[in-house]
């Protein structure tokens, strides 16, 4: 994953061929065009909770997402993160963190809960995901009852 992290960055991003010798990607000539129009490149989101994973995050991702639904789990896993970046000199801040939340129709005071426990472990990434049978107006209701009690002022 590592390997295939740091060429694909360099795809996005270099204006010359390039040869790659790695143990599990070998490239010669490598060249990518037409380049990404997001500059410097497309975010790179790598999800996962295994350490090997979350050192990949940490040396290559731009956004880490982590499907936790264990807060303590989730907390620890965040930390570790943290960790790995410290070790390379990277701000852990400059990871942006999402993680996927379960909606409950019948108890949405259950997700507004989960979504503040995030905000609050440091995830700026939220994805509500919701059940089917969607309900009438279901976008309406995750606006008002989930999301507009987090916009800012």
């Amino acid at each position: 994953l590592a390997e295939a992290c740091t060429v694909i960055r360099r795809l996005w991003t270099e204006a010359e061929p390039f040869d790659f010798p790695g143990s599990y990607v070998q490239l010669t000539g490598a060249f990518c065009n037409p380049k990404p129009v997001q500059r410097p490149h497309p975010p790179i989101v790598i999800g996962g909770r295994a350490s090997a994973t979350l050192r990949v995050v940490a040396e290559h991702a731009d956004v880490w997402n982590f499907n936790g639904h264990d807060l303590a789990d989730t907390l620890r896993r965040s930390a570790l993160l943290d960790r790995y970046c410290a070790g390379i000199g990277r701000d852990p801040a400059s990871i942006t963190r999402s993680i996927p939340l379960p909606v409950s129709y019948d108890e949405p005071a259950t997700t507004r809960d989960a979504i503040s426990q995030a905000l609050d472990a440091g995830f700026r990434h939220v994805v509500l995901s919701l059940p089917a049978p969607y309900p009438a107006g279901v976008a309406q209701w995750v606006a008002g009852e989930l999301i507009t009690p987090f916009a800012p002022g």
